[in-house]
């Protein structure tokens, strides 16, 4: 495997790429996203497990988008329903699994090692903040386990970012996957901080315009009715830009099949 080095000026076109990958099948790509949130949402009401069998899935939902990505640039209709037929193969189904075993005892190592150095002061800041009635102390006390936690995070994502289209489209083990897809995101690191916070800054923007809707004074329930599905059509932008990210840095992979 050779990952390509490419300028931080990727990162923006990453995105560039994903918007015009969605306008070829909008609707396709929407319905994807719904599917996704669905997924969350159920997993959100079924705490402790359900967060757990979404993370679990989270490598083979991964490869089902950006296999949806990879029919639209190839000219194919996209049948989101029809995805999940990746799970009915057993090599790629059994590895994607595991992936995503790994992928979630990550997450709980992330969780530990990000709060347990700091357990002693947020057990005191919880009691303060309880004789205090005042929530301050215990918000000041998790601020530093959470940017030990997100850097630790950042590290897990990179080696988890291109590891399960590796092991499904290219056929490699577990390890050589997570190798490679560290190595690829080292190399395009600036890329991929432009691609960051290039998404934080239209996630902003779209929080700003749904403020604004609020403050001329349109009522919560008018102001939902025009977010919800705008952020689903940004939820499906998002998902096809992670195919560009791929592509530009290991090549088109039915380029590489037909080779």
């Amino acid at each position: 495997m050779q990952a390509a080095s490419l300028p931080v000026s990727a990162g923006w076109f990453w995105i560039r790429a994903g918007y015009a990958l969605f306008r070829r099948q909008p609707l396709a790509m929407f319905t994807w996203a719904l599917t996704i949130g669905l997924l969350v949402l159920l997993a959100s009401l079924l705490v402790p497990l359900g967060p757990a069998i979404f993370i679990l899935l989270m490598p083979a939902v991964s490869v089902m988008t950006l296999n949806a990505c990879r029919d639209i640039a190839a000219g194919n209709t996209v049948r989101p329903l029809l995805l999940w037929q990746l799970l009915r193969q057993p090599g790629v189904a059994r590895r994607l699994f595991g992936l995503g075993g790994i992928y979630l005892l990550g997450v709980i190592a992330v969780g530990i090692l990000g709060f347990l150095p700091f357990y002693g002061n947020l057990e005191a800041a919880a009691q303060l903040a309880e004789a205090q009635n005042d929530l301050l102390p215990l918000f000041e006390a998790v601020r530093g386990p959470l940017i030990l936690s997100g850097l630790l995070y950042l590290l897990l994502a990179a080696l988890f970012w291109h590891a399960p289209v590796l092991v499904a489209w290219h056929g490699l083990d577990m390890r050589k996957a997570l190798f490679f897809s560290g190595i690829a995101c080292w190399r395009n690191k600036g890329a991929f901080v432009v691609y960051g916070l290039a998404w934080a800054g239209l996630v902003a923007i779209f929080e700003m315009l749904a403020y604004l809707l609020q403050s001329v004074g349109l009522p919560n329930a008018v102001v939902s009715l025009v977010q919800m599905p705008l952020s689903f059509v940004l939820a499906a932008v998002l998902y096809c830009s992670f195919y560009p990210t791929y592509t530009t840095v290991f090549g088109d992979p039915d380029a590489r099949a037909a080779a």
